[in-house]
């Protein structure tokens, strides 16, 4: 019985199923696989194999096997439950196999599978439509491709697979590539690495080499720093204005003074370009970024100031000749040199100087004021306070108004012991200060120094000290008078000069009461004769 007519026996026979696993059965080129049936101690009597219908792959009948010869040296049969081997496997082995198994019985079982022998899956490579791509402009055409059979592909941005939305970004799959087309791609589509995966049923590869596609962006966010300058910025000083911009390649940068290019391409606009072009009014500044790649340009916001020269010096011219309280005038100018003058102030000492009296008069603009009469408390360091927007400077002027000596004061004690020592100071408010000199009791001494010093008081340094202070300048002299007492030892037993008055008052009073006393008590035991 040949092959083809044992496929005639098959067909005729009542068919029972299942005694084959559900396929399709995978397997790869050049390995082997066995369609393995169900059947157990059934010693079967005829075993036959066909494959995609009728074509014959083995028969064993009374004991005969029979193999067709595309199976030839590469088939084995198991005699006890019918199971087929097949070795050496090639691409044409695939096909839908069918087995009819008759048991010692005369039963008949029937058995269908498919089985898929594949290639493995190899030389898995991504290939780009363009080299590179611009930002919202490029459609860029990815093609996965791979050796294999009954071949499927994944492709993965990272860790992340990239959806396919239909729109965008869409898929072609044929059964040895995927094409997958991104239109007016973002930087975010392909910022990589970028994989393709294939795969069939039993083996997966996936590029070895990851694929990255520059894509050039931007400009995007484009800005000034600072963004808020003040208002005026100093001329000469380091302000600086930076323009940047996210972009890829780097943008290129241009400045514009109220619209107007100024300066070469930089993303730093210094004060010395600006100044180069002689603007200094207050306008406003702006950049423009531009993509070398794609020729996108956009601007800035604007930020707007004015170059101000600061204040370079300031000086007081005030009066050079003698003053004199209550005789004398002062008028004090202000002069500042470079930059623009915004606003003069005038202090006393470190405070304001107002105009608290009708004796200062300001000028309109406060470059001058003018002091008169002057007064003694004139005396002091004026200060003229120069300031604009940018800078702030001030000069310094010491006003000497001659005036005194005022009534002087002598500070010493009232009351001495001999021998000890003792120092009257004088002192009398003047400008210059006042010359002194010192009397004893209308005498003259040799002291002319503010202090008068008794080294070891004696009796003979009692009396009445008047100092004389003089001004050389007014001519002007006043003095005053102190009395100084020399005691004995120990008799004031450090009393001070009130506890010593108090006692020379207190016995002064008990001495006039006892005179009182005695004047009554004689009167009432003296009798008196009568004038009758």
């Amino acid at each position: 019985m040949d092959l083809r007519h044992s496929a005639m026996l098959f067909t005729s026979q009542n068919k029972a199923t299942g005694i084959l696993p559900e396929g399709p059965v995978a397997a790869l080129v050049g390995g082997n696989v066995t369609l393995k049936t169900a059947i157990t101690n059934q010693n079967p009597s005829v075993i036959t194999w066909t494959v995609n219908g009728p074509h014959g792959v083995a028969t064993f009948v009374s004991g005969n096997l029979k193999v067709a010869p595309a199976y030839t040296g590469r088939l084995s049969l198991n005699l006890t439950d019918g199971s087929l081997t097949l070795s050496a496997l090639k691409p044409g082995d695939s096909g839908d196999y069918s087995v009819s198994v008759i048991t010692s019985d005369a039963e008949t079982l029937l058995g269908e599978t498919k089985l898929q022998v594949v290639e493995p899956v190899s030389d898995v490579i991504i290939k780009s439509s363009v080299p590179d791509a611009i930002e919202y402009n490029s459609t860029v055409i990815l093609t996965c491709s791979a050796k294999g059979s009954l071949l499927s592909f994944n492709w993965i941005n990272g860790s992340v697979p990239i959806v396919v939305d239909g729109t965008r970004i869409t898929e072609i799959k044929t059964n040895s590539s995927s094409v997958l087309t991104i239109k007016n791609v973002l930087r975010t589509d392909l910022v990589g690495p970028i994989y393709c995966s294939a795969s069939n049923s039993l083996t997966t590869k996936t590029t070895t080499t990851p694929f990255n596609l520059t894509v050039y962006y931007g400009p995007d966010d484009v800005a000034i720093t600072p963004a808020n300058p003040p208002k005026f910025i100093q001329a000469g000083s380091t302000f600086n204005l930076t323009c940047s911009a996210s972009s890829l390649p780097p943008a290129s940068f241009t400045w514009y003074y109220n619209g107007t290019m100024i300066g070469s391409p930089s993303s730093i606009l210094t004060l010395d370009m600006i100044k180069a072009q002689g603007y200094t009014k207050e306008a406003d500044y702006t950049c423009r970024a531009e993509n070398p790649k794609s020729k996108r340009n956009v601007a800035s916001p604007a930020v707007s100031f004015a170059i101000m020269e600061g204040i370079s010096s300031v000086k007081i011219i005030g009066p050079t000749g003698v003053l004199i309280a209550d005789n004398s005038t002062a008028n004090l100018s202000c002069q500042a040199t470079g930059g623009t003058v915004g606003d003069i102030d005038w202090l006393k000492d470190g405070k304001p100087l107002g105009p608290s009296s009708p004796r200062v008069v300001f000028a309109a603009d406060k470059t001058s004021v003018q002091i008169s009469p002057l007064q003694k408390d004139d005396n002091g360091r004026f200060t003229c306070r120069v300031s604009n927007a940018v800078s702030s400077k001030e000069a310094h002027y010491i006003m000497q108004v001659v005036y005194g000596p005022e009534q002087p004061t002598i500070t010493g004690r009232k009351a001495v012991e001999v021998n000890q020592r003792e120092e009257l100071t004088c002192s009398a408010a003047s400008v210059p200060p006042a010359n002194y000199t010192w009397k004893l009791n209308d005498t003259a001494t040799e002291t002319t120094v503010a202090v008068f010093i008794i080294a070891s008081a004696t009796y003979k340094d009692t009396g009445t000290y008047t100092c004389e202070a003089r001004n050389i300048i007014t001519g002007k002299t006043t003095s005053t008078s102190h009395t100084l007492s020399v005691r004995g030892e120990g008799t004031l037993d450090g009393l001070s000069d009130g506890a010593i008055a108090g006692i020379v008052i207190a016995v002064i009073i008990a001495v006039v009461l006892v005179v009182v006393g005695v004047y009554y008590y004689c009167r009432q035991k003296v009798p008196m004769s009568s004038p009758y």
